[in-house]
C-alpha cells in the first residue's frame, strides 16, 4: 500500500541519519517555493498496485500542484533508508534524488510559465522528474537524466502516471558524451545540483557544451558560491525567479 499526500507546501526540515550523509541529510531548508503555498502536508491512506520494482523502494504517492497542473508523484518514503555503504564507497554515491526538494518545485513552476512547444529540453540530475514532466506536458521534447538507475526508474514511472512523454537516460557528468552528441539543446534544466565541490568542476566543464540557455535552481548550498563566481566567465547570469538562475551564453 502507498501513502498518498497532497503537497500544498514545502517541508522545511530534513533529519540526519548517517555520518556519511551529513552533507545530504543534515540541511535545514528555508525556501518558500511560491507565495500561495503554506507549510503543511496532508496525508491519507489509499490502496494502489505498484510494480515490484517500485514496491522495493517503499514509495509514497504525493499530489504536487504546479500552476494549473496537479501531478501524481511517487517518491521513496525515507531517503535515509536508501543509503548504501557499498554505493558510497564507489564514487561516494548518495541518494540525493529521493527527496522532493524545494528547488525542483521552484524550477517546475518557472518551467510551467514558459512556452516550450516543440523545444528540445534536457534535465540534469532529474531525480523524481517533476521539472521534466512539467516541460513535457507543456509540449517540449524532454530528455531526463540522472546517474542513479533507481532515480530514472521512478522518474519514468512518474512521467507515465502523468501521461507525459519523457525519455530517460543514465548519464554521469564525468562521461557526458551521450548528452553532448545531441546538443545543442534549446533549454537545459537543473535543480539542486551543487551538493558537493566536485559537482562545481563537472558542471563548469559540461554546461557550455550543452546549449545556450540554462535554468538552474539553487538554494544556496556552499559549493554554489564558487560555481557562480567561475561561471560568470562563461555565461551571462541573472536571477530569473526566486533562487532560479538563468545562464545564457555571453
Amino acid at each position: 500500500m502507498l501513502v498518498e499526500g497532497v503537497v500544498v507546501g514545502v517541508v522545511d526540515r530534513r533529519g540526519g541519519a548517517a555520518a556519511a550523509a551529513q552533507s545530504y541529510i543534515g540541511v535545514v531548508l528555508a525556501l518558500v517555493v511560491v507565495p500561495v503555498i503554506c507549510h503543511k502536508r496532508l496525508l491519507f491512506q489509499r490502496s494502489c498496485d505498484p510494480s515490484p520494482e517500485m514496491e522495493a523502494l517503499n514509495l509514497l504517492k504525493e499530489r504536487v500542484v504546479v500552476g494549473d497542473l496537479s501531478l501524481s508523484i511517487l517518491r521513496p518514503r525515507q531517503a535515509d533508508a536508501l543509503l548504501s555503504e557499498e554505493a558510497f564507497e564507489h564514487e561516494e554515491f548518495l541518494p540525493y534524488w529521493a527527496e522532493l526538494w524545494p528547488s525542483g518545485l521552484a524550477l517546475a513552476h518557472v518551467v510551467r510559465r514558459r512556452d516550450l512547444e516543440g523545444q528540445r529540453v534536457l534535465e540534469l540530475g532529474c531525480g523524481l522528474g517533476v521539472p521534466s514532466i512539467v516541460a513535457a506536458l507543456g509540449g517540449a521534447r524532454v530528455l531526463a537524466t540522472d546517474w542513479s538507475p533507481e532515480a530514472l526508474e521512478v522518474a519514468a514511472e512518474n512521467a507515465k502516471r502523468n501521461r507525459a512523454d519523457v525519455e530517460t537516460v543514465l548519464v554521469s557528468w564525468a562521461d557526458p558524451d551521450a548528452l553532448v552528441r545531441r546538443a545543442p539543446w534549446d533549454l537545459v534544466l537543473g535543480a539542486d545540483l551543487l551538493y558537493e565541490q566536485r559537482n562545481v568542476d563537472q558542471l563548469l566543464a559540461l554546461l557550455p557544451r550543452l546549449g545556450g540557455e540554462i535554468l538552474l535552481a539553487e538554494p544556496g548550498r556552499p559549493p554554489a558560491a564558487r560555481f557562480f563566481e567561475e561561471a560568470r566567465a562563461l555565461f551571462v547570469i541573472d536571477e530569473f525567479a526566486d533562487r532560479v538562475h538563468r545562464l545564457t551564453s555571453g
